[in-house]
């Protein structure tokens, strides 16, 4: 046979060693398997705990979330607890009961009139007010805190009765 027949020849039979391996099997193996010593399966992972939908229990937001109020009002140089302001402070009385490990601050409030040394003495009686009534209520004393601002945290800026009526307060903060 001619050179020049030889060629088509070798390329006509590697065509068909190839064309035998380019097939894949019907079946292919199985997949591997971990060594293992024991027959029995892995016992299932447990569930996730579901995360909480709402505030973490006893912090500043479920108690804020849980109570009518952290806020009450006062009217103009007073610092009597009215009917409005008793029922917020009962409802921040029962949020406490719930909790009895955690403690509180109560800031006491001013509107921008009068002097800082009136505002201060008078957010102080404010703050004392609102913690008393809480002591009343069965909270004990050892968890409250009080501290006055007068009038240098005012919520609500202008000098207007709407404004000032926010401004006198006492608010409740958690601490821990």
């Amino acid at each position: 046979m001619s050179r020049a027949h030889l060629a088509p020849l070798s390329l006509l039979i590697g065509a068909a060693a190839l064309a035998g391996c380019a097939t894949t099997p019907k079946e292919l193996p199985p997949q591997p398997v971990a060594a293992s010593t024991s027959t029995q399966e892995a016992p299932p992972l447990p569930p996730t705990p579901p995360q909480p939908a709402g505030p973490v229990p006893g912090s500043q937001a479920d108690f804020l979330a849980s109570v009518i109020s952290d806020t009450v009002h006062f009217d103009t140089d007073k610092y009597v607890i009215d009917g409005e302001s008793q029922g917020i402070l009962r409802s921040q009385a029962q949020w406490l009961a719930r909790y009895p490990g955690k403690t509180i601050t109560i800031e006491g409030h001013c509107d921008e009139r009068g002097t800082r040394e009136y505002n201060l003495a008078l957010g102080e009686r404010r703050a004392n007010a609102a913690k008393n009534y809480l002591v009343a209520l069965g909270v004990d004393a050892s968890r409250i805190q009080t501290i006055s601002y007068g009038k240098e945290r005012p919520i609500a800026l202008g000098s207007d009765e709407a404004a000032w009526a926010k401004n006198r307060r006492a608010v409740t903060i958690t601490v821990n």
